[in-house]
């Protein structure tokens, strides 16, 4: 599990140094968002590639073709190079896709289907998370909050970060989440609300 990542002038740091030809730094960047791309790959995985391919994979692979290919990446802001990375898992899944139900060409349609799936799965992370007494500008200053929510709901014990993803995320009814879970409709529920309330302190203490 990465740490949760830091203020944006260390992601500028980083970004310098990595332009400069730094391979530690580099490293050290792209470390920051493996809960981050993990979470979208899981999601996408649920998807399509269920009991075929482990998200810690494909995030590895991602990594691998960032740091090759790291001097086409020509944006400055974190939000652009999220966006980047978002791109290159597409990729990666589209090639998984084609590979697992045979299809051999690559199909450049399909890969933007799934950099906006990705991207709307980005957006999706934080909607009701996110403090209501935070202000625009107090938003504006945080980092990317999506990038925020994984590394936050990567510190939670693992049945409360199960119950958010199946509820939250894919979007699954309690008693489906009961069912996969293993526990009773109403015992969901009440997990669900303390691991909601778990993030939110959490991510409330998150800048």
């Amino acid at each position: 599990m990465s740490m949760s990542p830091p203020a944006n002038g260390v992601f500028e740091e980083l970004l310098c140094r990595a332009k400069a030809g730094d391979s530690t730094a580099r490293g050290e960047l792209l470390e920051l968002y493996r809960n981050y791309l993990g979470l979208l790959a899981r999601l996408q995985i649920g998807l399509r590639l269920q009991g075929k391919v482990d998200p810690a994979d494909v995030v590895q692979e991602t990594f691998l073709k960032a740091h090759h290919n790291f001097a086409l990446f020509q944006g400055t802001s974190e939000r652009e190079f999220v966006g980047w990375l978002r791109q290159i898992l597409a990729a990666n899944l589209a090639m998984l896709v084609r590979r697992y139900f045979g299809t051999r060409r690559r199909d450049v349609r399909r890969e933007r289907e799934l950099a906006q799936e990705l991207e709307e799965s980005s957006r999706v992370l934080d909607q009701g998370f996110v403090a209501p007494q935070s202000t625009p500008s107090q938003q504006a200053a945080r980092r990317e909050q999506a990038v925020l929510l994984a590394d936050a709901l990567g510190r939670l014990p693992p049945d409360y970060r199960e119950v958010i993803i199946a509820h939250h995320l894919q979007g699954l009814p309690f008693p489906e989440v009961a069912r996969r879970m293993d526990r009773s409709e109403e015992g969901v529920k009440k997990l669900w609300t303390r691991a909601l309330a778990r993030l939110r302190r959490s991510l409330g203490g998150a800048a």
